[in-house]
Order: C-alpha cells, then structure tokens, then sequence
C-alpha cells in the first residue's frame, strides 16, 4: 500500500505509526475533556470531538496524498501557497467572513469549516524558507542579498498576524526565521541584530496589552493570585499534583469540570496529567521525542538541501509547539494560546501537522537506503 514502483523506499514506519497513536490519543483526550463542556453549553456531548474528528480525516488524507507525491514539487508551489496564505489573512478582518471568538479575529468561515489561516501560514512559510535558503546558501552571509527578502516576507506575515491579536503566532514565526537563519549560516552579526529588534518588540507588546502583562505576572508568581491572573496556571498545578503516579483514570477528572479552563485545548495536557497520571505523561513526552528524532533523522539524510530545509522546518513546526505548549502548562512558560500538536482540539492546527508529517513521509520515500540503514 505504501510502495512505490519508481526509485523511492519504504516510508518511516517509525514516523508514521507514532503519528497515528499521538491523532489517537488526541481524539481520545478531546472527547474525555470537552465532553460535559460541549453537553453544558451545545446540548451535544460529542461536538467537539465530531468536529476534530472531521478534520482529523481530512488531515489523514491529506497525510497520505503528500507522502506519495513527490515533495520536490513543492518547490513550485512555495510563492503561491505564501500568495494564499496572504490572502487568507486578510480575508480575517472581512466583516461576515472573519470570526471574532473571546475577543480575537483569527478564523474565517469557509462553507461548513472554519479555519485559522495563520496555521496555514506556518506550514507555507517553512516551504517558501526552504525553497528560499536552498537557492540563496552562496549570499545567506550578506544582509541586504540574503537576509533581507526572507525577514521581509516573514515581517509581512506577521504584520497581519499581530493585530488579530495573536501574538503567540507572530512570536512562532519570529524564532522560526531565527532558527532558519542560524541552521543557514548566517552571520552571527545578523542574527544578535535581528534578535535585539524582536526583544523591544517583545516588551512592547506585553506591557501594551494588559492581559499579557497579567500573564507575565502569574507565571512569575501564580500563587500571589490564585482566583484571578493564576487561576489558570493554579488549576493546572491542581491537575498534575490530583494524577499523581497512575492517574485517577480516563474520564474521571476532576478538574476539567469547569475549574481548569480550555481543558481541550491549551491545557489538555493538564487534563492527560490527572486523568493518566506520571505514567501517562511521561508516555506522550516519550512518543513526541521519538517523532521528533526521526523528524531531525530525515533532515539529517535527506538528498538535498531543499528536502533537509523542508524536513528541518515541519519537525521544528511540531517540535517548538510542543515545547511551548508542555512549558505553559507546567509553569515554566507564560501563558500562551499554543496548542499541543496532534493532541490539542483545533482543527487547523490538526489539518497542517499532519500535512506537515505527510511531507515528512514523502522525504523518507526517497532517502538513501545505504545511509538509511546505517541510521
């Protein structure tokens, strides 16, 4: 079934098979955390899990049709999915097209579906970064030839990612182009330059929105406020501390019912501490490493430096994401809207991770086998 007749190779079992059980276990996690939520307030205790699920199909075939296509044909289509992208971000601040939820404009209404085109954006930066660097490696130390159009575009992304407001998404994509810039061979010059530009911009950005402040204030000390600005974090504690090694088992959480917000989204994995306990946990943690491993692997042997670039930048897509995420909720990180991979309920989010794996896969197909199995 996923065999080619031409020159390619088998496709990363390993990859593919912790994708499937991370797409379970999120299906699994949402239904257990959103179902007394989605009953209270929609009078249909499978609605959000019928939505994932929607999108989790969709992203499972999208995952298959890219793993048999040629990746390299993604070479093509780097500036028009940017001009979709684009496109799709400004459709946001449309009246009747973009939705406003909890105060923020970051989703559009597309027939049956809604969608969160900065998610798309994502995914079609890291193609257009990898075309990019790929082409540019002789001039990526000068700054005006090589660094210069790749910030360009990314500060255009972002410019209409920000006042949505979505500063999760626009930080995402700042350390994004970093990272690239770095594994390229920038110059350190550049990068201490670019890096000294976003940090203002960081504490600008904090102290101008209250709420982020107040954030930044309950990570420092979320027991000072444990009713208000550290409820979140607070509840989260709650959560891990009640699991404890083994869990208090599957849909019998406490804290899901209605004291630990978003419980099927940031904070599922406060909801997979309580309710599977240490064991559990430490279970995901473990499944997320193995896909990154192999993610970094394909990097790692890939053909060229377009498909290591591309490898390189779905697996940090994930990676970094997953970082945020797990960080946030165990307090290590201010309060940030990142949604864990694979797992968390967003069907955007769900859709271009496993695009983003179906590249991975296609990557794999065409490796090396002597290098393969040297690995």
């Amino acid at each position: 079934m996923f065999r080619r007749s031409d020159d390619s190779n088998h496709i990363d079992l390993v990859l593919l098979i912790t994708t499937l059980v991370l797409t379970t276990v999120g299906f699994i996690m949402i239904f257990s955390a959103s179902a007394i939520l989605a009953q209270q307030r929609f009078g249909d205790n499978l609605y959000f899990l019928k939505r994932q699920l929607i999108f989790g199909a969709l992203g499972l075939l999208m995952m298959f049709v890219l793993s048999r296509i040629d990746y390299r044909r993604l070479r093509g289509l780097a500036y028009p999915l940017l001009f979709v992208s684009f496109l799709l971000l400004a459709l946001v601040y449309v009246p009747g097209i973009g939705l406003k939820v909890g105060g923020a404009r970051r989703w559009i209404h597309l027939g049956i579906v809604t969608v969160q085109p900065s998610e798309i954006a994502k995914l079609s930066l890291i193609i257009y970064m990898a075309y990019y660097f790929s082409k540019k490696k002789e001039t990526i130390k000068e700054f005006k030839k090589g660094v210069l159009p790749v910030l360009g575009m990314t500060l255009a992304l972002i410019a209409l990612i920000y006042p949505q407001p979505d500063f999760g998404s626009a930080m995402f994509l700042s350390l994004l182009l970093i990272t690239f810039l770095f594994i390229a061979g920038a110059r350190l010059t550049h990068l201490l330059l670019l890096g000294s530009a976003v940090l203002p911009f960081g504490i600008y950005a904090v102290f101008h929105a209250g709420y982020r402040y107040r954030r930044l204030i309950a990570f420092l000390d979320p027991w000072k406020n444990p009713r208000s600005t550290g409820f979140q974090i607070v509840q989260s504690f709650i959560s891990f501390g009640s699991g404890g090694f083994f869990g208090v088992g599957l849909g019998n959480g406490q804290q899901k019912l209605f004291f630990l917000p978003a419980p099927h989204t940031d904070f599922i994995f406060s909801v997979i501490g309580e309710e599977l306990g240490f064991i559990g946990v430490t279970i995901i943690i473990f499944l997320f490493m193995i896909l990154l491993l192999r993610g970094f692997r394909i990097a790692y042997l890939a053909q060229s430096p377009f498909a290591s670039y591309l490898a390189l930048g779905v697996t940090l897509m994930i990676g970094l994401q997953t970082i945020i995420n797990l960080g946030v909720v165990m307090g290590l990180l201010p309060t940030k809207g990142i949604p864990l991979p694979f797992i968390s309920y967003g069907g955007s989010s769900l859709l271009i991770t496993l695009m983003g794996v179906g590249i991975l896969l296609s990557i794999s197909r065409r490796l090396d086998a002597k290098e393969t199995a040297r690995w």
